[in-house]
């Protein structure tokens, strides 16, 4: 039998053949046959998810809670010291300084990424914007975030912060942060679906162990993460619990 497992479209290019390595190191750890499917936006993986075709998934904290509780996906590990935050960018030669500085109809780009576009949202209602009173762009990557902001087509950027920091130097010289989030309880997982129930504990025991030897640690590193920690049930409920209070 063939596994599907898919990723977050808010990776940066630089990791994508990271994944494909960890899937087939994965598929000889484990001995089961794993298809890796990138889709190429939120839309398409939220359509795949939902007509069921997804077996295991490193999912985005806003995908999770859903993955969760309406699929009954089970945890299995996060990666070691990252959290999702959102940060806003302008370029370096910007008049705009604080996130105050903005002003209503302002022209700001972003993904679809869900946890990013939410915790962005709550930072400007913060200085009086909202959904009704910004002029939003989507791209398909804070890639192309970053290369319309330089261009001029936006007045600044919300990013996936791991996915800014991973920007090559010569994009992020031409840019400045006005601000980064801080709360420190959300991040990226590596889940199951109930179809992989009976091999959690055998994944997770594989994952947990892989920066022990040295061709593990090529792996993560090809990922851009050091090792991979335990997600256990109640740290996911706290953290679903969390991002269902934001979203609200």
């Amino acid at each position: 039998m063939s596994y599907l497992f898919t990723v977050s479209p808010d990776f940066t290019p630089d990791h994508l053949s990271g994944w494909y390595i960890f899937n087939t190191w994965m598929q000889k750890q484990l001995v089961i046959d794993i298809h890796l499917e990138l889709y190429d936006s939120f839309c398409a993986q939220r359509l795949a998810i939902d007509d069921d075709q997804i077996d295991l998934i490193y999912a985005n904290p806003f995908d999770t809670t859903m993955l969760v509780r309406e699929k009954g996906f089970l945890p299995l590990v996060k990666p070691a010291n990252i959290l999702d935050e959102a940060l806003f960018a302008v370029r370096e030669d910007s008049a705009i300084y604080k996130l105050a500085d903005l002003q209503a109809n302002v022209k700001i780009g972003m993904t679809e990424d869900p946890d990013v576009t939410m915790i962005g949202m709550m930072l400007l209602e913060a200085v009086d914007l909202n959904k009704d009173n910004i002029k939003k762009t989507i791209y398909d990557s804070y890639v192309l975030v970053a290369k319309n902001l330089l261009r001029g087509n936006d007045v600044a950027g919300i990013f996936l912060t791991n996915a800014y920091d991973d920007l090559s130097n010569m994009i992020k010289k031409q840019l400045r942060v006005l601000l980064r989030s801080k709360i420190d309880e959300i991040h990226h997982s590596l889940l199951i679906s109930p179809k992989l129930a009976n091999k959690q504990r055998q994944i997770q025991t594989l994952l947990l162990t892989m920066d022990e030897n040295e061709k593990g640690r090529g792996v993560l590193e090809a990922l851009g993460f050091s090792a991979w920690h335990e997600v256990d049930d109640n740290e996911m409920e706290f953290m679903i619990d969390l991002m269902e209070t934001l979203v609200i």
